[in-house]
């Protein structure tokens, strides 16, 4: 059994900063790629950053160069740094984890329950 918990989102103002964070527990082996989605009111959920267990990270286009995906492998935690947030950031982030179990020793997608990121003025 592995559980993904997340934390960190809130509501803030236009250009500030917020950190999620992603841990991941249970009956781990070690945790492959771990990623962050997001999904606004009335769209689809959509990929925002992935990073594998080797540090390499790929970026959705809207956040390039605003949002910072890093991960923790000895706590099995990813981190998401956003900043200079605008309005259409605002949506329920929720993280992923390809995790190899120690009952299976095969990979599986696990996936948090969601955190609220809110940006307005």
């Amino acid at each position: 059994q592995v559980q993904l918990v997340e934390s960190g989102g809130g509501l803030v103002q236009p250009e500030e900063s917020l950190t999620l964070s992603c841990a991941a527990s249970g009956s781990i082996l070690f945790v492959n790629t771990m990623e962050w989605h997001r999904q606004a009111p009335g769209k689809e959920r959509d990929l925002v950053a992935t990073i594998t267990r080797t540090g390499t990270t790929v970026y959705a286009d809207s956040v390039k160069a605003r949002f910072t995906i890093s991960r923790d492998n000895a706590k099995n935690t990813v981190y998401l740094l956003m900043n200079s947030l605008k309005p259409e950031d605002t949506a329920v982030y929720y993280c992923e984890a390809d995790v190899v179990d120690t009952m299976t020793y095969r990979g599986k997608a696990y996936w948090g329950q969601g955190t609220q990121v809110t940006v307005s003025s």
